[in-house]
C-alpha cells in the first residue's frame, strides 16, 4: 500500500499532481484518486488507501474548504495523527483544521527549497521516521498519549438478517456514548462501519487508525431477550483487557449499554465526569419497545426502496406505534415527520404533511436537527427560500454530522439551481452513511452538470457498489436497480445499463422516482431520447408539483427540454395539478 495519500479538490488537480511528483522524487510511494481502478467501488478504495497511508497530505484551496469529501478525509487523518496540511491560495480553513499548522504553498512552482515545501517535507519525514524512510515512526509512550478506541460494528448473531438494524443501532449508540467522554478519542461511526463484515489484521488497522484499543462484540436478540458479548482489546498487545457477556430482558437494554460504556471507561482507567455520565444516560426514551421500533423504522428509511410509497407507509406505521408507546420520544416524532413529508411531496398523500409531527418533535427537543429539516422543506415548497435556507442552516449548526440534515440541505440547494453549492452536502451525506446510494446518484447529476468527468466516474463507482449491496439485502429494491443502471451507463456500459433498466421495470413499474432516475440514465448517458420519454410518461401523469418542479430544474433533463413531447408532458402536468388545486401550481386555465 502507498505511504502517502493526497486529498484535494478537482480544481487543483494539476497542483496536486505536482505535489505528488515532488514527493515521489523524494522516494515516497504516493497515491491519489486519479489511480482508481475501474472494477472497484470508489468509496471502498478511498477508505482502504486512506487507512493504509502513513501520511495524508491535504491540499487546501477555496474549493477544498467547501468539499465534504476533503473535510472527511482530513478529519480521519487528523484523528489518526497523520495529517499534513498545505494551502494553495490562503483560503480560511474550517474548524478544527484552522488550529493546526498549515504550510503556505501559494504560488508554488515546484521549488523544493521553498519554505512552505520544506515544512511539508519535514512533516512527512517525521511521520515516516526520516526522509524517504520506510521505518515506522517511533510510538509515543502510552502514558503520554490520549487513549483512543475504535468501536467495531457488533455482529448480528440473531440468526435473522432482518435483526441487523438492532445490532447496528447498539453499535452506533455505544460510539455516541463513548464520544461523550472527554478523555477518550473515538473513531467516527462512518469510519468504524467500513470494517463491518470484513476480516482484517487488528494490529495493522490499529496503526492505520492510530488507536490504542478496539471494542468488538455481538448481539443476539430473540423475542424479549437480548444477549450481548463485548470485548475490549489492547491493539498493541492483542490481549483482552476486559470481556463480558450480558444476558438480559430487552427492557434492560439502556442499562446494559450504560454498563458497557462505563466498563470500557473503567478498564481504560479514565475518569468519567458527572456531566458525561448524565449525557451518556440520556436516551430520548425510557421504553425499550419504542427504541427497538425506532431503530427498525430508521433502517428502512436509510436503506429501503426509495420512491416506493409502501416503504414510507411502513415506516409511518412503525413510528406511530413507537410514539403510541412513548408519546415523548422526540426522535420517533421527527422520523415520522420526515416520512409524512416524503409521502406528501413525493407521493401526493394529503392526510398528514409532517408539520404537526415536526412541531411535536421540536416541542420535546428544540435542538433536534432532523425536525428542522421538515420545517425547511415546507418553507421551500411555499417558495420561501430565504426562510428555508435559514432553517436548514440552523439544522446544520445543531448537527452537522446528521445524514438526514446534509441530505436535505443538498436537495434544497439543488432545487434552487445552485448545483455547485449542493455538492458538498451530497458528498457529506454519502460519507456519513455507507449504505447510501441515493446521494452518490445525485453527485453523478451534479458532476455531470459541472463538467467534472473524474467526479462522475468516482460517484458512479460508489453508486454501483453500494446499490449492489442494497440489492443483496432486498432483491425487489427497484431504486437500487435503477441506481445500478445509472452507474453502469456513466461508466460506459450501456448494454448492461439497459438490462438493469428492463429488470427494474419488471420488478417495480409503479415506482415513479425509479422511472425518473431510469429516464435520466437512458436519456442522458445512453442517449436514447425516445426510451427516456416513454419512461417519463407515467411520472408526468401522476407526479406531484414538487416532483414536476424538480424535473424543471434538473440538469439531467436538459437534453430533453427542446423536445416538443417533453414540453407537452410538462404543460399537461401543470394543467392537471392546477385543476386539482395542488399547492404551488399556477392557476388553472
Amino acid at each position: 500500500m502507498s505511504e502517502i495519500f493526497i486529498s484535494y479538490a478537482r480544481s487543483t488537480a494539476t497542483q496536486a499532481q505536482a505535489v505528488a511528483e515532488a514527493l515521489r522524487g523524494l522516494g515516497y510511494d504516493v497515491w491519489r484518486d486519479d489511480e482508481l481502478p475501474a472494477h472497484r467501488a470508489y468509496a471502498d478504495v478511498i477508505e482502504e488507501r486512506l487507512l493504509a497511508a502513513k501520511a495524508v497530505v491535504v491540499v487546501w484551496s477555496a474549493e477544498a474548504v467547501r468539499s465534504e469529501w476533503v473535510q472527511s478525509e482530513a478529519d480521519q487523518a487528523r484523528a489518526a495523527r497523520k495529517l499534513v496540511q498545505l494551502t494553495l491560495d490562503g483560503a480560511k480553513l474550517p474548524m478544527p483544521f484552522d488550529r493546526i499548522q498549515c504550510a503556505d504553498l501559494t504560488g508554488w512552482t515546484g521549488d523544493l527549497d521553498a519554505p512552505g515545501w520544506r515544512k511539508v517535507a519535514a512533516s512527512i519525514a517525521e511521520l515516516m521516521g526520516g526522509p524517504a524512510s520506510h521505518a515506522a515512526a517511533p510510538a509515543a509512550p502510552a502514558s503520554a498519549r490520549q487513549q483512543s478506541i475504535c468501536v467495531l460494528p457488533f455482529a448480528n448473531m440473531s440468526g435473522d438478517a432482518e435483526q441487523e438494524y438492532f445490532s447496528d443501532g447498539i453499535s452506533e449508540d455505544i460510539i455516541t456514548d463513548l464520544s461523550k467522554v472527554s478523555a477518550l478519542s473515538v473513531v467516527a461511526r462512518n469510519t468504524a462501519f467500513t470494517f463491518k463484515g470484513r476480516a482484517f489484521d487488528l494490529s495493522q488497522v490499529a496503526r492505520q487508525l492510530n488507536v490504542s484499543h478496539f471494542l468488538e462484540g455481538s448481539v443476539r436478540k430473540v423475542g424479549n431477550r437480548v444477549r450481548i458479548s463485548a470485548q475490549l482489546i489492547d491493539a498493541a498487545a492483542g490481549d483482552h483487557v476486559w470481556a463480558e457477556r450480558y444476558d438480559r430482558d430487552l427492557t434492560d437494554i439502556f442499562a446494559l449499554q450504560d454498563e458497557i460504556s462505563e466498563a470500557v471507561v473503567k478498564a481504560l482507567k479514565l475518569k468519567l465526569l458527572p456531566e458525561e455520565k448524565q449525557a451518556i444516560e440520556q436516551r430520548g426514551t425510557t421504553s425499550s419497545d419504542a427504541y427497538n421500533l425506532y431503530l427498525m423504522a430508521r433502517q428502512y428509511w436509510v436503506s429501503g426502496n426509495d420512491g416506493d410509497s409502501r416503504r414510507d407507509e411502513s415506516i409511518l406505521r412503525i413510528c406511530r406505534r413507537a410514539t403510541d408507546i412513548d408519546p415523548n420520544y422526540a426522535r420517533a416524532w421527527a422520523l415520522m415527520a420526515l416520512t409524512q413529508t416524503a409521502l406528501r411531496f413525493r407521493h401526493g398523500k394529503l392526510e398528514n404533511d409532517g408539520l404537526a409531527a415536526a412541531e411535536r418533535a421540536l416541542a420535546l427537543d428544540a435542538n433536534l436537527a432532523e425536525a428542522h429539516c421538515v420545517m425547511a422543506r415546507h418553507l421551500a415548497e411555499q417558495g420561501l427560500h430565504d426562510q428555508a435556507n435559514a432553517e436548514i442552516e440552523l439544522a446544520l449548526q445543531l448537527d452537522a454530522e446528521s445524514w438526514e440534515v446534509n441530505k436535505e440541505a443538498g436537495r434544497l440547494i439543488f432545487r434552487q439551481g445552485r448545483i455547485a453549492a449542493a455538492v458538498p452536502f451530497f458528498e457529506k451525506a454519502a460519507a456519513l452513511m455507507e449504505t447510501d446510494y441515493h446521494d452518490p446518484l445525485m453527485l453523478i447529476t451534479c458532476y455531470t452538470a459541472l463538467g467534472d468527468a473524474v467526479g462522475v466516474q468516482r460517484a458512479a463507482q460508489a453508486v454501483v457498489g453500494r446499490a449492489e449491496k442494497a440489492l443483496a439485502h432486498d432483491s425487489s429494491n427497484g431504486a437500487a436497480m435503477a441506481s445500478i443502471a445509472n452507474g453502469l451507463a456513466c461508466l460506459g456500459e450501456a448494454e448492461r445499463a439497459r438490462e438493469w433498466t428492463r429488470r427494474a421495470l419488471l420488478i417495480d413499474p409503479e415506482n415513479l422516482i425509479m422511472r425518473y432516475n431510469l429516464a435520466c440514465c437512458i436519456g442522458n448517458y445512453v442517449h436514447d431520447a425516445d426510451a427516456a420519454l416513454e419512461l417519463l410518461g407515467p411520472y408526468f401523469i401522476k407526479g406531484t408539483m414538487p416532483e414536476i418542479r424538480h424535473a424543471e430544474v434538473d440538469p439531467d433533463m436538459d437534453h430533453l427540454r427542446a423536445d416538443p413531447r417533453f414540453q407537452s408532458m410538462v404543460a399537461d402536468a401543470h394543467r392537471r395539478l392546477a385543476a386539482a388545486n395542488e399547492p404551488g401550481s399556477p392557476p388553472a386555465d
